[in-house]
């Protein structure tokens, strides 16, 4: 009689010693994630011991920590291309030093080190933090729509690296290549956009006054736009006119937020008027 044998796979799980963190943000027009597990201090001295100084660390634990844009990164005066990196740096008393490198399918440190895989690296101050940083923490920070700041905190220590994003010249060949045929909406974006950066509001003025023809009187979001920049320009009394306009339209579907938002307009430009 023949012995069986049976195999147990085990379906058991523990949590992981640094679990795994994903960080999604959208920045101006750019898509931007980065993935990394977390270690914890647990009371050790970290800097200098349990990752030494002046040695390229891991910049987490487990598997590559990845970062991730859609569009290209610029810093100073270097840009970083659109794609996937692995996140490294060298930790020293009073700097780190940043590396973005072009192979991102390793378990920690490559097995081989190379310079030619490095992308982009750059040196950061250090900034000392009073409070204990429990678990590493890599995040998007200070938001623009022209950039934002990648900033990594544990232990006691805290590195700030600023990017800029080429949204602006991005947004604008946008506006350029629909304003051969655009429709109502892209001239109603198009003001939008150059309101909101302050950016030729005579221009912007004339975009939503042409969104206004094509669309009608009826979107009042539009019509509210181009009371703004009415006032803007100057013309406070055309402003409270096509304000009462948005004010009619918008009570008419029912949306009390535009009302508000152009009631308290009017009782301010009726001051300069």
């Amino acid at each position: 009689m023949g012995t069986c044998i049976t195999t147990v796979t085990s379906q058991i799980q523990t949590p992981k010693a640094s679990p795994l963190a994903k960080v999604e943000q959208k920045v101006g027009l750019a898509d931007l994630s980065i993935s990394y597990s977390r270690p914890s201090v647990k009371g050790r001295v970290i800097f200098g011991d349990v990752v030494p100084f002046d040695v390229i660390w891991r910049l987490g634990a487990n598997e590559n920590t990845k970062i991730t844009s859609s569009d290209a990164l610029i810093f100073g005066k270097d840009t970083l291309a659109a794609g996937t990196y692995g996140l490294y740096a060298k930790p020293e008393k009073k700097q780190w030093e940043i590396y973005f490198y072009t192979e991102t399918n390793n378990w920690g440190m490559p097995e081989v080190w190379s310079d030619s895989k490095v992308a982009y690296k750059t040196i950061i101050p250090l900034e000392e933090k009073k409070d204990i940083q429990e678990n590493l923490s890599i995040t998007i920070e200070n938001i623009t729509n022209d950039g934002a700041n990648i900033q990594i905190e544990w232990a006691n220590a805290k590195i700030v690296l600023p990017f800029k994003l080429a949204t602006k010249e991005k947004v604008l060949a946008g506006i350029q290549k629909t304003m051969s045929g655009p429709q109502a909406n892209d001239y109603h974006q198009a003001a939008n956009y150059y309101f909101t950066e302050n950016m030729d509001l005579k221009q912007a003025l004339i975009w939503s006054t042409k969104a206004v023809e094509l669309r009608g009187e009826s979107a009042y979001w539009m019509t509210r736009l181009k009371a703004q920049l009415q006032a803007a320009n100057g013309d406070f009394k055309g402003a409270i006119e096509t304000a009462l306009l948005s004010i009619k339209a918008a009570t008419a579907d029912g949306d009390m937020n535009y009302v508000k938002m152009n009631e308290a307009s009017i009782e301010i430009w009726s001051k300069n008027k």
